[in-house]
């Protein structure tokens, strides 16, 4: 199974944008979702958006449905968040992982990486 490893988080402003990427080592299957989740200290790790590898179907959490998206390469074995209009409450670290159910629920994706700190602060 392809291991997973997300880069692009950073520090910014309020209002900013980050585009988060998901990068795989081998190849995903068309059946597989990708999924983004975040968990911010002392919470619960968060579903925040997923995107279906064959047929680019994705969802995205009510919470942050109006700023941010999810997408994937068409040559590569990538996939993005991209974040905008960025808040505090955005803080926390964000993971990608792998699933072949159609879900939110975290308990069911494996193949996690080792996450990407995102701070919104001003």
């Amino acid at each position: 199974q392809a291991q997973l490893v997300e880069s692009g988080g950073g520090s910014v402003a309020p209002g900013g944008s980050l585009r988060l990427s998901c990068a795989a080592s081998g190849r995903i299957f068309s059946s597989s979702i990708i999924g983004w989740f975040r968990q911010a200290p002392g919470k619960e790790r968060e579903f925040v958006a997923l995107i279906r590898w064959g047929t680019q179907r994705t969802l995205v959490a009510d919470s942050v449905k109006d700023r941010f998206t999810v997408s994937r390469g068409d040559a590569a074995n990538i996939a993005w968040l991209q974040m905008n209009d960025l808040k505090p409450e955005d803080t926390a670290v964000y993971y990608c992982a792998r699933t072949v159910q159609y879900t939110t629920n975290h308990l069911a994706y494996n193949n996690w990486g080792q996450g990407t700190q995102v701070t919104v602060a001003p």
